[in-house]
């Protein structure tokens, strides 16, 4: 039995093993995306020219693929590191989303808890979670059903691309990979699309994604985003 201390109300005691393995059962599914997409990451960044260490550590110091992929992409282009920098920021800008939509539900958790966290947030982590989350929960639940999502997606990640990198420029290239990069997602959008407004926001997102689809430094995914944020907070105003 775990006991968490929620600072606004009493202490909760609970057994952690059973919301901890339902996150990461929750999130097994979507592996299937996430194992050739850190190959496809590792392979990246082993082919830059990187040393072995270094093409893997930022799967563990920054733990984001999108952004690892454009800035491994940039590196063999040559960018400056500001551009590099900048880029990845502008990426991970949707973690500042995901942040925002998981803090009531994380309200009360000591400082510590929250940083510690904050650490495994990815797209897939906050899918599982806050599909769940609209179902009763504890606080401490919650947290440790984050955390058996993110932490067991973590591992994963950490061992495909760690693969990537020591299989390096080896890969065939009509291995054609980063196919999982786009079913991965779809994976995540389907559950979440439930009424008009979210079916709106996919759409437009995805229609914008596909018409960015060129713009330098993978700029149109995230306007592509922000399009489809602006498109289901409008429709859902509208309907009110």
């Amino acid at each position: 039995m775990t006991t968490v201390t929620d600072t606004d109300q009493t202490p909760e005691t609970f057994a952690p093993f059973e919301p901890f393995l339902a996150g990461a059962r929750a999130v097994a599914p979507l592996m299937l995306g996430v194992i050739p997409f850190g190959i496809v990451a590792g392979v990246g960044a082993a082919g830059v020219g990187l040393p072995a260490l270094q093409a893997f550590a930022p799967s563990f110091v920054i733990f984001a693929g999108a952004a690892q992929l454009a800035m491994m992409d940039l590196l063999g282009r040559g960018a400056p590191a500001l551009v590099i920098t900048l880029t990845a920021l502008i990426i991970n800008l949707r973690m500042a989303m995901y942040s925002a939509s998981l803090a009531p539900h994380f309200r009360g958790l000591p400082l510590g808890w929250k940083a510690a966290l904050s650490y495994f947030l990815t797209d897939q982590a906050y899918a599982v979670s806050i599909i769940r989350y609209q179902r009763p929960m504890a606080l401490g639940e919650k947290a440790f059903y984050y955390a058996g999502a993110g932490m067991s997606l973590w591992a994963v990640w950490q061992a495909s691309t760690l693969a990537g990198v020591t299989v390096g420029a080896r890969v065939p290239p009509g291995w054609s990979l980063d196919f999982a990069v786009p079913l991965m997602f779809l994976a995540l959008l389907i559950p979440a699309v439930k009424d008009r407004a979210s079916g709106a926001a996919a759409l437009c997102a995805g229609l914008a994604a596909v018409l960015l689809a060129g713009l330098p430094y993978n700029i149109g995914m995230v306007a592509a985003s922000l399009i489809g944020i602006i498109v289901g907070s409008l429709w859902g105003w509208r309907k009110k």
